[in-house]
């Protein structure tokens, strides 16, 4: 057994080390000046550019990029392989891979007006190619909307609490934008008081908690809405019908959140939202350090709905094997689905669409990217890293991949515990935490789905264009597919197929970064892009073939689904997966020979950038 708090300090050393020197080389290698006017100036609409200032901008894509993917992947990784991989893998890869992949995404989405990835790769490869990225884009989109659905169901399932608390949340956050673009009023006193009343909203989630459907284990307490009917639902035999009725309910939520002006819900909620991360990541972080120096307390969790009753926790050191070997029966090999597993945390395609989609058409300064695009990244790896903490603490994590999902709240609550706060209490904000970083991914998702179908069909000229590029029409369209593909109900089928298009997606994005660099400037070295490219290149083709072409496959013949849907839904699972791969290798090729052209070949002079003039000039930032 390992002390926790030094899982927590080996991040920290190498994050602080990442964004001291590598993301000040980085600032200066793609020249960040803020003489320069941003789309957010150049383009200001008050809809979608709109200039935001730098603590405002980063909650937003702060909450934004660290939804509930960091909090799951790893957690299901470290129950699958053990926490060891799981920390190297955050604590290494995102300053090297994921950090620069969201700095180099924000940087060249500025530099192109705003515009997406897809836009980006279709200056220089053409229109097929463009297109070809925006479709891959638009199925992650799909894929996103399904895990993440699935995840706040299986949270608002397990601690009703947190479900009151999240309605709490929501709201404050539309007053909040009213309180802030309708009347007016002034910022701080405003955000001190609506983050106030956030935390209140805990104690009212304490108070009265809810539930879609009747089921046991459900607290005493609990309000029911909708009696016990709920069998109806596609996933209701696969999970329960409580379960089932909050992923669809997630998903009209999301529907809703993606078609309304940014300042009624997305900036307001994000704000307000960075403040739970903020106060959520460094109270974990900050109690295994405290616990461990000043000493803890032992403590017994009960959440009967979560299915954890009279866990102690008398140590804050790990209780999970470090490695558990390295092929797991649900989940498959380490290598590839170790790092399709954590699918964000230490690298994410999703930040990509999120850089380009909506933080670059509201960025106010050049020189903001570095803080927002590269810190932003090491923030969530802590978010991952505080994951791995609380997870390990609970005895039992690793008994299914499922199980270890819910053990999130309980051990981050247990790490909250060192300040005095009750354990309910602690797992009921933990899951609130959880929750209000999954809530603002999914309807962001949705957002940018929208954004990647309407670049798709570009000017609408037929009635048929206008229909489908019309908000409401589009983002029903995404809501349906993503509901579609969670009914198999399966957590081991539905997050590696997402985690294997995410990390495609950012292998895909560090690609466009790459093109660009090249075309812009023979000096430009392509090594800072290129290597973390050919890694993620090879992880996800191996996994995204070995889902469509056995896993799902093998699945469906063993009769491992639930009903028609089931079965059809691990079906479009496969077909989505090889089509992938397609997508892949399509825009590989055509890239491929875009560099190569544009640098006259591809020997070792042309990767590493020319030593002869340009470059990158030594100098203070």
């Amino acid at each position: 057994m390992v002390q926790v708090m030094w899982l927590a300090i080996a991040a920290l050393a190498t994050f602080s080390v990442g964004y001291l020197g590598y993301s000040r080389y980085l600032a200066r290698f793609v020249e960040l000046d803020d003489d320069r006017e941003t789309p957010a100036h150049k383009y200001d609409d008050g809809q979608e550019y709109v200039p935001s200032k730098k603590p405002v901008l980063l909650g937003h894509h702060y909450s934004s990029i660290a939804g509930g993917a960091p909090i799951a992947g790893p957690i299901t990784a470290a129950a699958a392989f053990g926490w060891i991989p799981a920390v190297v893998w955050v604590a290494v890869g995102n300053p090297l891979f994921g950090a620069v992949h969201d700095f180099m995404s924000l940087s060249s989405s500025v530099r192109h007006d705003g515009k997406s990835i897809g836009y980006i790769i279709g200056q220089y490869v053409g229109e097929r190619g463009k297109d070809m990225l925006l479709w891959f884009a638009y199925l992650t989109i799909i894929l996103v909307i399904a895990a993440f659905a699935y995840l706040i169901g299986l949270v608002f399932d397990a601690f009703p609490w947190t479900a009151t608390a999240s309605f709490v949340y929501i709201a404050l956050a539309i007053l909040f934008g009213v309180y802030l673009y309708q009347l007016n009023g002034p910022f701080l006193p405003g955000a001190v008081a609506f983050v106030a009343m956030v935390f209140g909203g805990v104690w009212v989630g304490l108070e009265y908690p809810v539930a879609l459907f009747a089921r046991e284990g459900l607290p005493a307490e609990t309000i029911v809405l909708l009696g016990s009917s709920g069998d109806f639902l596609p996933m209701a035999s696969a999970t329960n019908p409580n379960m089932a009725g909050w992923v669809l309910v997630t998903v009209l939520y999301a529907f809703a959140a993606s078609v309304l002006p940014v300042w009624v819900l997305l900036q307001p909620r994000d704000f307000l939202t960075s403040s739970l991360l903020y106060v959520g990541v460094g109270g974990m972080i900050l109690g295994a350090i405290v616990g461990t120096v000043v000493g803890f307390t032992d403590i017994t969790i009960n959440v009967a709905s979560a299915g954890i009753e009279g866990v102690q926790v008398t140590s804050l050191t790990t209780q999970i094997p470090g490695w558990t070997g390295f092929i797991h029966p649900e989940l498959g090999a380490l290598f590839p689905f170790l790092f399709v597993t954590i699918a964000c945390g230490t690298i994410s395609g999703f930040h990509s669409l999120v850089s380009s989609g909506t933080t670059a058409k509201q960025l106010d300064r050049e020189s903001d990217a570095r803080l927002i695009g590269y810190g932003g990244m090491l923030g969530e790896g802590l978010l991952a890293i505080t994951a791995i903490l609380a997870v390990s603490l609970v005895v039992g994590a690793g008994d299914s991949l499922s199980s270890a999902l819910v053990t999130f709240p309980a051990g981050g609550g247990a790490l909250l515990t060192v300040f005095g706060v009750g354990v309910t209490a602690a797992a009921t904000f933990i899951g609130l935490v959880f929750v209000s970083f999954l809530l603002t991914s999914t309807d962001t998702a949705m957002r940018l789905g929208r954004y990647m179908l309407e670049e798709i069909v570009g000017t609408p000229e037929t009635d048929l264009e206008r229909t489908v590029t019309n908000r409401y029409v589009n983002a029903g369209v995404l809501s349906l597919a993503g509901y579609f593909l969670v009914a198999s109900g399966q957590w081991s089928n539905i997050w590696p197929l997402f985690g294997g298009a995410n990390q495609a997606l950012a292998a895909l994005a560090l690609l466009v970064a790459t093109v660009w660099l090249a075309n812009w400037d023979d000096n430009k070295q392509l090594v800072s892009t290129g290597v973390p490219l050919v890694f993620m290149l090879a992880v996800t083709v191996i996994a995204l073939a070995t889902i469509g072409l056995y896993r799902n496959p093998t699945a469906l013949v063993a009769g491992e689904y639930s009903g028609l849907v089931g079965a059809a839904s691990l079906a479009l699972q496969s077909v989505i997966a090889l089509v992938l791969v397609g997508l892949i290798f399509g825009l590989v090729w055509f890239s491929y020979d875009n560099v190569k052209e544009a640098r006259g070949g591809l020997d070792r002079e042309a990767i590493v950038g020319s030593t002869e003039g340009g470059g990158v000039e030594p100098g203070d930032d």
